[in-house]
């Protein structure tokens, strides 16, 4: 993957958000003929082999500066293929999936991959799209489907997509399918990508220490009750790893440094 122009990376702001939520949600990435044109290959897809290997529209729309920017200013300039998939949940399909993490125990501190959801379609709550827990990243290391029991979470959200829409997930956040009431098929596109580099350091790291971006880690996730504090400082400490500055201090009541962390 070239190097992209610095106006395409993710602002310290959006960089913030990502490290306090474990994903982030963009609209109007890719075009409306790509998303027309891969949506229309989707509905036809059949196989052999895998989606991404075989659709040059996929690829086309993943070789956008645009859509490059944000996947280089999380897993960098090089990152490594891992997987992907093209999730499809039918026409009044009432089943929803399991909350699960798509890793096995993840011994990594604060490297993370990136898995991209793209909606080639308008996708409103009523056709199921992914459910996700905001923050969930920062809780505990899971190993896939250990966290099938839980259900209803507070503060968990749909990503209701317009088309052309891409959300990028932290690999430990907890997700599922949910169920499609509509007469049409739901289809979603995840690719998986592996970090070619440390991830220090790659967004627009202008303003990185701004009173705008501390505002973000004030946003605290009520499910985690009485270890909401924990996760902000996880939160906080997570965003230090991605600035590449272990000075940046935005824990509750400014923990970190006066632990001398």
């Amino acid at each position: 993957m070239s190097r992209i122009e610095k106006h395409h990376l993710l602002t310290a702001r959006q960089m913030a958000q990502f490290a306090v939520n474990g994903y982030i949600q963009l609209e109007n990435l890719v075009p409306q003929e790509l998303n027309e044109a891969a949506h229309a290959e989707q509905k036809n897809w059949k196989g052999p082999g895998s989606y991404w290997s075989n659709s040059k529209v996929i690829q086309e729309i993943f070789e956008l500066p645009q859509v490059k920017g944000v996947l280089q200013s999380l897993v960098g300039s090089e990152p490594v293929y891992d997987h992907s998939a093209l999730h499809v949940v039918p026409a009044q399909y009432h089943v929803g999936q399991a909350y699960h993490a798509d890793s096995v125990i993840d011994t990594r501190p604060f490297a993370f991959d990136i898995q991209a959801f793209y909606f080639s379609h308008d996708t409103p709550e009523i056709m199921g799209p992914t459910l996700i827990l905001p923050g969930s990243h920062l809780h505990n290391k899971v190993n896939t489907a250990s966290i099938a029991r839980y259900k209803n979470i507070i503060g968990q959200r749909k990503l209701v997509s317009k088309a052309g829409t891409i959300g990028f997930l932290h690999n430990d956040i907890w997700h599922c399918a949910q169920p499609n009431y509509t007469d049409e098929t739901r289809y979603v596109f995840k690719l998986r990508l592996r970090p070619g580099q440390e991830q220090r350091g790659l967004f627009n790291m202008d303003d990185y220490k701004s009173p705008e971006v501390a505002s973000e880690f004030r946003n605290y996730h009520a499910f985690a009750g009485n270890d909401s504090r924990l996760t902000q400082i996880a939160g906080a400490k997570f965003y230090r790893y991605l600035c590449g500055d272990d000075r940046v201090d935005f824990s509750f009541e400014g923990v970190l440094t006066r632990m001398g962390l």
